[in-house]
């Protein structure tokens, strides 16, 4: 079963992405920060990480760059999922595979991340 680490401090958005992810047979973990996403994702090496940008403790541009920085981590597909930064996210694809802009339908942020994790198989 995959494993897909969704960071977000909107535990509601965070908490429907999961649900929707499970109903997929994927392992869905949730993170209210990109610290704390990080450290989830360092002890659980998933398939795939959906984040948001702007979060407390440490952003999702913050985290994506640590991951990225790390050999064991640098590969795990990223997909960005934001209200307001996607530009940032567009301008970056160093660092995220995907980026989607909030409000989204979920069918495609699951279809690519289905895409993202065969690729990286």
């Amino acid at each position: 079963m995959a494993t897909v680490v969704v960071v977000d401090d909107e535990s509601i958005n965070a908490d429907a992405l999961a649900v929707m992810l499970s109903m997929e047979g994927i392992r869905a973990i949730t993170a209210a920060d990109g610290a704390e996403g990080l450290r989830i994702i360092a002890a659980e090496v998933p398939d795939a990480v959906i984040t948001d940008f702007m979060m407390p403790v440490m952003s999702g541009f913050e985290m994506a760059v640590a991951m990225r920085a790390d050999s064991l981590l640098s590969k795990i597909p990223l997909v960005l999922l934001t209200a307001a930064q996607a530009e940032i996210g567009h301008c970056h694809p160093d660092l995220f595979d995907a980026v989607f802009e909030k409000p989204c339908v979920p069918a495609r942020i699951i279809a690519r991340l289905f895409e993202l994790m065969a690729k990286s198989a």
